[in-house]
This record gives C-alpha cells, sequence and structure tokens, in this order.
C-alpha cells in the first residue's frame, strides 16, 4: 500500500509532466492562417512564397515548362486565398481577357442559387413555370416533367445531339431525371434569371456576383454558345469565392447551403456531377456527348475533393477544400486531337506536376 507521501509525489509528477506537454504543444501549434480576399475595388493581391509553404521549389520549373509546352496563356495558384505562383505565357498577360467556355456554367448555377434565395424561383418547379408552356419541342406532360434542378444536372432528357439551343432542337429523348447528358440547353437558365429578375441576365449577374467580388470581364451571347471572358485574376476571384461556399470576406453572397449541395453529387446517374461543377473522387464518371460509364475518378492524380469548373480547350478552375488551393488554368487546347472536352492526359500529367510541388 502506497504511503501518503508517494502520492503526493506521482500527483506532483503527474501535474508536471502534464504542465510539461501543454506547453510544449502550445509552442509547436502555428496559429492556423486566415482567408485572404483581395481588395474589390483594387489590383492589389498578397502573395506568399513557396519558401514559406515549405514546398519543393526544384518542382516549379518542370511544371512552368509544362504548362507553357501545353499552350497555357494564363495560371495561377492561391493558398488562402493569397497568390503563390501567377505566371503568364505566348503572349498573354495579366490583364488580357480569355474565354471560360463551359467553365462558365458554373456562374450561371451561382447566379440561379442567388435568385432563389431572393424568392424569385424554386429550382424544384417545373421549367416552364418560369419559360412558359410549350417553351420544348415535345408533349407538354412531358416538358412539365422538367423542372429548374433537371436543368442545371444536365438530367433534362433533352436530346443533346442538337446545341444549338432553339426550341426546334429542344427535342425528346427520355423522361427527365432518368438520362444525363451533357448539353447546350442549360442556357435556358439564363432565360428563367431574366423572366424572374425582369432584367438581363447579364445585369443580374453583374450586381449580384460580378460587382461584389471585383470580376471584370463580360458575356459574349453567341448564337450557340454563351460564353464568359475575363481576365485570369477575375477566374481566380471566383474560385476563391467558390472555395469559400459562396462568401466573400464577410458576405454570405449565396446562401452555402445551396452552393455546397452544388459542389456535392446531383443524381446518382453522373456522381461526378453537381449543379453544373465537376466532382472528383467519386465512383465513376460520364463525359460530353458520350453516354458510356467511366469506373475510378475524374481526374485520379488531384485530390479527392476537388471539385472544379471545365470548359473546352482546357479552362480550369480546381477548388481544393482540404489544401485551401485554388488552381487556374486559362489558354489555347492543350491537345489539339481533344479540344472539346479536356478530360484527356493534360489533367493528370498538369496534376502530377502541381502535387510534386507540395
Amino acid at each position: 500500500m502506497k504511503s501518503k507521501k508517494t502520492k503526493n509525489i506521482l500527483l506532483y509528477l503527474s501535474v508536471l509532466l502534464l504542465f510539461i506537454c501543454c506547453s510544449s504543444e502550445k509552442q509547436n501549434t502555428i496559429p492556423e492562417e486566415t482567408i485572404y480576399f483581395p481588395p474589390v475595388s483594387s489590383t492589389n493581391w498578397e502573395t506568399k512564397t513557396i519558401a514559406s509553404l515549405n514546398w519543393n521549389a526544384t518542382a516549379v520549373q518542370p511544371l512552368l515548362d509544362y504548362l507553357e509546352l501545353k499552350n497555357t496563356k494564363g495560371f495561377i495558384i492561391l493558398v488562402n486565398g493569397r497568390i503563390v505562383m501567377e505566371n503568364y505565357f505566348n503572349g498573354h498577360s495579366a490583364t488580357d481577357t480569355w474565354e471560360w467556355n463551359s467553365a462558365g456554367k458554373t456562374l450561371c448555377a451561382t447566379t440561379i442559387g442567388i435568385a432563389e434565395q431572393e424568392g424569385l424561383l424554386d429550382k424544384n418547379k417545373p421549367a416552364s413555370d418560369y419559360l412558359g408552356k410549350g417553351w420544348a419541342n415535345m408533349p407538354l406532360e412531358k416538358e412539365n416533367l422538367i423542372t429548374v434542378r433537371n436543368l442545371l444536372t444536365m438530367t433534362s432528357g433533352i436530346d443533346d445531339t442538337k446545341q444549338f439551343v432553339i426550341k426546334s432542337n429542344l427535342t425528346y429523348i427520355a423522361d427527365a431525371g432518368s438520362r444525363w447528358a451533357y448539353g447546350n440547353v442549360f442556357q435556358k437558365l439564363m432565360d428563367v434569371v431574366t423572366t424572374v429578375s425582369k432584367t438581363s441576365f447579364e445585369t443580374y449577374f453583374n450586381e449580384k456576383i460580378k460587382m461584389k467580388i471585383g470580376m471584370d470581364g463580360f458575356w459574349n451571347f453567341g448564337t450557340i454558345y454563351s460564353i464568359y471572358h475575363s481576365n485570369t485574376r477575375s477566374m481566380a476571384r471566383f474560385g476563391l469565392f467558390a472555395l469559400n461556399n459562396g462568401k466573400w470576406n464577410k458576405e454570405q453572397i449565396i446562401n452555402e447551403t445551396y452552393f455546397k449541395e452544388s459542389t456535392s453529387t446531383s443524381q446518382i446517374i453522373n456522381p461526378s456531377y453537381g449543379y453544373l461543377w465537376w466532382l472528383n473522387g467519386k465512383s465513376h464518371y460520364m463525359i460530353p456527348s458520350d453516354q458510356t460509364v467511366f469506373n475510378g475518378a475524374l481526374v485520379k492524380n488531384a485530390p479527392s475533393d476537388m471539385y472544379a469548373a471545365m470548359g473546352a480547350k482546357d479552362q480550369r478552375i480546381y477548388i481544393i477544400p482540404s489544401n485551401k488551393m485554388v488552381v487556374i488554368r486559362m489558354g489555347e487546347v492543350a491537345d489539339p486531337n481533344n479540344p472539346t472536352f479536356g478530360l484527356s492526359d493534360f489533367d493528370e500529367e498538369l496534376w502530377t506536376k502541381i502535387s510534386a510541388l507540395y
């Protein structure tokens, strides 16, 4: 049986050990860096060096060489909102604009979410509630199955082989929700916003998103495609906004629940697709103009929690929440043999080189 003196000594040692452990933990803890947002009305943007992140400096040049070889024009990496790399190639500059192509679909999805939070629409209601009866070239009972959400998730059931969005091309293939097929019919979401906001889509977008986060750029509403153009930093601003689930600085611009929903699996047919966002790390995926199901993750060499805005000619906004990282790539097509949608070796090789940094 232990004496009272022995017990006191053991108690003292226990307290001393606890104090030493706590002190050591406190000394070794590095305060988490806060997310930085660049000023809305200024070109100033804080930076962070490769060395300060303890990244591998020898991996920088191979990455830059690869980007230039693959016809890149603008490239940015943000960590916690701060610029770690910003590079321009092939005559492009920080002030030059470039096309987002289908990466701009995410701008449309976000605008729809803002209109819904303002009570202007309900994504679960038929699109015909906002577009009018007979907006598609199919029986009304089939048209009425198509909700705004179906347009957001590419599950409208409309023929995806006809990309010119006019009524005669909006024909029935399958019941809404039963088939995933990537197509331009998402552009009808812009008409929905125009109807419910009683102003043009671009005016509403500019007021609710562009001016609030300090983007530049403009929409080009062409005969077939509606495409956003901006400089590379504006794309990075939207990426930072997305990384923070629709929040810019202290303002929650879009409902966080909606934004997280839009960057999560939206239907079981193609789990790698949200509301016009592409999702990594899922069991399988599908690609535009193809009903083939591919097993595995979208970009196997990239972090599994990555979600992305992806456009033709390899326009990219990669968002990696676990690393608090945003990666932007703008430019000409990396592989001329695969110009329409860049899920080719480019994404895998690019992420091999990005991962070598950290």
